[in-house]
């Protein structure tokens, strides 16, 4: 298999209007970004991926592109752009841009026009019906409105203020394809692409996801854009299967380099349940058994995985599978290295890296995120309580993850000198932030730029087999073999001691958040253990 950047790559997520804000307006900004790269840098992240900074009106926080090849004013401008490539590259950080093109804002021009002029070529853009099927939005409600001005529908697989592009027309892919390489110029080195499984729908057939021509469109993407260039490409696919995948990822096909599955993600809910149906607590013997499909059945060269706890539209870890009390910095270490030392490209969302945790949202007032507020008023709607609505928001609604960075234990934490910020700041940040942790030597920091670190240095992070091993249900342990070197990864994803037995020669410690030697003499993992040794 040839070698990537990427492989050895851990990359950095950060979600812009809630990681620093330079000029005071209570939003994160672009150049709040620049002045953070130097802790960037400290963490050893390889690479960026930035989530939309295009020009965008925010009804879903800038996954509503209204312009791709201009900046939102809230974040900066094109200057402001350049010189976070230009700032990054010296500190040896690549940026990934966030690409929206399953859909566009209803205010982008190709839409105003589409709507102005139905005989104008860019309507076809757009996918139009003159009665609507029964497709559903993921922000609830019918996937199509009613546009009283042309007298037909229009397709909305999320906000009715983001129609969904008709990738059919090959005029619009050209489009896209020209918008693709005009960043690509800029000098960015590669695309987190949202939810691209989406963009071979078949809307008449109720196909949405994995439609028929997918990997046709992604071929010619790869051929129009990428190709001959050493870009990091990242598909965000929620129905993908390991041999879904593989159709992704492998090499040969000239897709992506590699997805992003959502099954071990699918353990935050109960089964065969609405998604704000939460599950109580995590089924351990449900992601030893997801991760080691994953794990195994996308082999070596045929495919490349992607290594995730968060990200923007997920709760914290911490709060749903960790323990945000006694335990906190201790689960936050075991989660980590759990993730960490398996096969793939790790990404790091904001915050993660010092423990940060779910917000204690009062009531609706402080919530912004779209997706909670339409299930909230339906649910309303359905007689359910308040209460229990704002629990479940409160557990995995979108804004646990977009509370601002927490950088200080003074005013809102150091993101921002506005009396109010666009989300409110965590309480914790008093006890939770970066100056606390930089300058404790054994703090959640230092264990994750330990784990960046060994994913540059040790080879066989890429190229070891993975195997489960047969434990307690509450221990997650597993070897690493390739050549004639082996690597043991236990950890203990409980509160409760729990037993352990395994005969190792060799105690050359890896990484740790314990005393391993204790544990192995032991035969016993305290609460949260976790760490890596070398085998004979």
């Amino acid at each position: 298999m040839k070698k990537h950047w990427w492989h050895k790559a851990t990359i950095y997520q950060i979600y812009p209007k809630s990681f620093m804000d330079s000029n005071g307006d209570g939003i994160g900004d672009l150049r709040g970004i620049i002045n953070k790269l130097d802790y960037l840098q400290k963490l050893g992240i390889t690479a960026v991926w930035l989530s939309p900074v295009y020009q965008s009106p925010m009804d879903d926080n800038g996954y509503d592109i209204s312009d791709y090849e201009a900046i939102a004013e809230i974040f900066g401008d094109m200057a402001d752009m350049e010189e976070l490539l230009d700032e990054a590259q010296k500190r040896g950080i690549r940026i990934i841009m966030d690409l929206v093109v399953n859909h566009t804002s209803d205010e982008h021009a190709w839409f105003v026009e589409a709507r102005q002029n139905p005989d104008s070529p860019k309507r076809d853009y757009y996918i139009w019906r003159d009665e609507p099927n029964a497709l559903v939005s993921t922000f609830s409600g019918s996937a199509w409105e009613y546009d009283e001005a042309s007298g037909q529908y229009y397709l909305h697989l999320f906000s009715k203020k983001q129609p969904d592009l008709n990738w059919e027309n090959e005029e619009l892919r050209q489009k896209i394809y020209d918008m693709m390489n005009c960043w690509i110029d800029k000098g960015v080195a590669g695309f987190r692409m949202d939810v691209i499984d989406l963009i071979g729908k078949i809307p008449d057939q109720e196909i949405t996801g994995n439609g028929p021509k997918l990997h046709d469109y992604l071929k010619e993407m790869h051929q129009a854009s990428l190709l001959n260039k050493d870009l990091l490409t990242v598909g965000e696919t929620w129905g993908a299967t390991p041999e879904i995948a593989k159709q992704y990822s492998n090499p040969d096909n000239q897709e992506l380099s590699m997805v992003f599955q959502f099954e071990h993600i699918g353990l935050l809910f109960k089964p065969d349940s609405p998604k704000w149906d939460y599950a109580k607590e995590l089924d351990v013997a449900a992601l030893k058994r997801i991760f080691t499909k994953w794990q195994t059945e996308l082999e070596l060269g045929q495919g490349w995985n992607s290594l995730f706890w968060n990200n923007h539209d997920l709760p914290r870890v911490l709060s749903s599978w960790g323990n945000t009390g006694p335990y906190r910095e201790k689960s936050a270490k075991a989660l980590a290295i759990l993730l960490h030392l398996m096969r793939g490209t790790p990404y790091i969302y904001q915050g993660e890296e010092i423990g940060m945790t779910n917000y204690p949202f009062a009531d609706l007032s402080q919530i912004e995120d779209i997706e909670s507020i339409n299930y909230a008023k339906e649910a309303l709607e359905k007689g359910q309580s308040m209460e229990s609505i704002m629990d479940s928001i409160r557990q995995i609604g979108r804004d646990n993850a977009r509370t601002p960075m927490q950088w200080t234990d003074g005013h809102q934490a150091g993101f921002s000198s506005a009396e109010k910020t666009w989300l409110p700041v965590h309480p914790n940040h008093e006890d939770i932030n970066v100056e606390a942790a930089l300058a404790n030597p054994d703090s959640i920091f230092y264990t994750y730029q330990k784990l960046v670190a060994l994913r540059k240095e040790e080879d066989w992070l890429i190229d070891g087999d993975f195997e489960l091993l047969e434990t307690a249900d509450k221990v997650f342990a597993y070897q690493r073999t390739t050549g004639d070197k082996s690597y043991l990864v236990v950890v203990n994803l409980s509160d409760q001691a729990q037993p352990f037995e395994f005969e190792v020669s060799s105690k050359e410690t890896i990484i740790s958040n314990t005393q391993e030697v204790k544990v192995l003499e032991s035969k016993t993992l305290q609460a949260w253990d976790a760490f890596c040794i070398a085998l004979d």
